[in-house]
Formats: C-alpha cells, structure tokens, sequence
C-alpha cells in the first residue's frame, strides 16, 4: 500500500469565476464587497494559484481596509506563499508602513522568515524602507538575524545600495 494522493478533480466553471471575482476584489481593495462574503464563511485563508492569500494579496497591493476585514475574519498574518514570503515581508517591499503596523499589531511574527532565512527587516534593508525598518526594530527585530546564505540586514543592504539602511543598521548593536 503506498500513500499516494488522488489529484484534485477541476473546479467547475461556475466555482472557477466566483474564485476569480474574489481574488479581483481583493486586488481592487474592495473590502465593502469582500466583507459579506467573508461573514457568509468565504474562508479568509483562501490562496490563488501561487500561494498567494487573500491577506498577501491585500498586503502587497496596499489594501488596508481590505487586509484589516480579513484580519477581522481569521486571516493568518504568518501563512506565507509558495515562494516562502509573508504578509509582512510584502509590506516590508513595498514600504507600506501602516500594513506592517497592522499586520504586526495581528501577530505576525517581526522576525518571521521563509526557507530562504529572510527577514522582514532584510526586506526593508534591501530596499532602504527606512519608516518600516525603524518600526521592525522597535518591535523586537533582530539585526543580527542571517539568511540562509548567511547575510544580515546590514549586509543585504550594502549588497544592494541601499546606503541609508546600512548606515542606520551599522549603528544597531549587534548588526555585523
């Protein structure tokens, strides 16, 4: 007897556009629209084809109201997408300071990482998010954190040229 698993049989097309609509919505950041579905039990967890949650998917595009109502309904903060990346992390990216702020305020983790060790602290380093770097820091952030290739923030920052970042982090205890 082996523990092979039987493939998923194909939504049906009808299942396929209400997917497609919901995921759109949450694009959009139609959190109006998105909140009754979520009160009928949409399940606040739901993922698209990459992994990506209905929160990632608000976090990246900068939807706060639709990210809090999803936060409101039992999204996970920490449930990261097939590429290992967080909520928080895609904050960090796009140097939204008010998503980190909430998503941070819901639980994630400020030192959370994927399989590749990357902190959001690394993410903000990278791309000098100087506003998100601070707060990840004030909230327990360890610099000295190292990815899976051994980089900390500071150098994740040098590596990229994200001059400011370095500077600031080079002045945190333990940052080398």
């Amino acid at each position: 007897m082996h523990d092979a698993v039987a493939p998923k049989p194909p939504m049906d097309p009808e299942t396929l556009d209400f997917l497609h609509a919901v995921l759109d919505a949450v694009r959009r950041g139609e959190a109006a629209r998105l909140a009754p579905l979520l009160d009928k039990g949409l399940p606040p967890n739901l993922r698209d084809h990459k992994g990506d949650s209905l929160l990632m998917l608000a976090a990246y595009h900068g939807h706060f109201d639709t990210a809090e109502a999803l936060l409101r309904h039992g999204a996970d903060p920490e449930l990261a997408n097939d590429r290992g990346q967080t909520p928080l992390a895609g904050a960090a990216f796009k140097g939204d300071l008010r998503m980190a702020r909430l998503l941070l305020d819901h639980g994630a983790r400020v030192d959370g990482t994927g399989p590749d060790g990357r902190t959001p602290l690394m993410v903000a380093a990278m791309f000098n998010r100087l506003d998100i770097l601070e707060l990840l820091l004030a909230r327990g952030a360890d610099p000295a954190a190292r990815d899976a290739a051994g980089m900390t923030a500071w150098e994740a920052a040098l590596k990229m040229g994200a001059v400011e970042a370095a500077q600031r982090l080079g002045q945190t205890p333990s940052s080398q």
